[in-house]
């Protein structure tokens, strides 16, 4: 089966926006990559909080952190959109609520609610990468640090941390790839990323095959970036010694 290609779509007017297809294709580019670091900060905070929590002898606090890991990971990702979109606003305070639903823009709102999904999603799998990274550091470190004189919290933050993210960065740049990846299930409640806005230009113009490679192409482009960055982080922190270290 031959396909008639036509790149020359892209540069045609769309039927609205005052923009060509290109433009959509592009402000849905700029919504993922906005959409996906905001989400991370969200994620890496999150996850290394309970992934702290997760490792501290008090059994309280590490099973508020086995809570949040089982929940947010076992339960799929579109549904949780869904939550955040339809649910969570109506739980929120009476005047909270009212400016959530009726004085924000509604591609605000897509925004906010694709945020915070995504986020504390990829959160419980970061706390499990934080969490194993601790876990798998010699005891003695931790006991060093005790016998110094430094409080718990002063351990974890200057003893224990500083080489834990060293020993994840692999795995916290599959976490970030992932995210990226996942945020094209916010189109499900109607953001307008990458994956929305090619739904709409084969919509319109009926190019099913340049639509979906552009932002395949689009996909791969910001995760080499990502994976780049983080190859370069990786050879800066990398203790010697360790895996793959010098």
């Amino acid at each position: 089966m031959s396909i008639d290609w036509n790149w020359g779509i892209f540069l045609q007017s769309a039927p609205f926006g005052n923009t060509t297809y290109l433009g959509w294709l592009w402000a849905g580019f700029q919504t993922t990559v906005c959409v996906s670091l905001c989400a991370w900060v969200i994620a890496f905070l999150i996850g290394s909080l309970f992934g702290i929590l997760r490792t501290v002898p008090n059994r309280g606090l590490s099973a508020i952190g086995t809570v949040y890991v089982e929940l947010f990971r076992n339960v799929p990702l579109i549904v949780q959109f869904f939550i955040w979109y339809l649910v969570v606003p109506e739980l929120l305070p009476g005047s909270m609520s009212t400016w959530f639903k009726q004085d924000l823009d509604p591609n605000i709102q897509f925004f906010i609610s694709s945020v915070f999904c995504l986020g504390l999603f990829t959160a419980a799998r970061v706390c499990e990468q934080v969490r194993a990274a601790i876990q798998s550091l010699p005891r003695g470190q931790k006991n060093a640090g005790l016998a110094m004189g430094l409080t718990l919290p002063q351990t974890y933050r200057h003893v224990l941390l500083p080489n834990a993210y060293r020993v994840i960065v692999p795995p916290m740049t599959s976490e970030m790839l992932n995210l990226v990846k996942n945020s094209s299930v916010a189109s499900t409640i109607g953001l307008a990323e990458m994956a929305a806005q090619a739904g709409k230009l084969l919509d319109y113009s009926a190019h099913a095959y340049e639509s979906f490679t552009a932002i395949t192409l689009a996909y791969i482009a910001i995760n080499l970036v990502i994976m780049l960055i983080m190859m370069v982080v990786e050879r800066k922190v990398r203790l010697p010694g360790s895996m793959g270290g010098q």
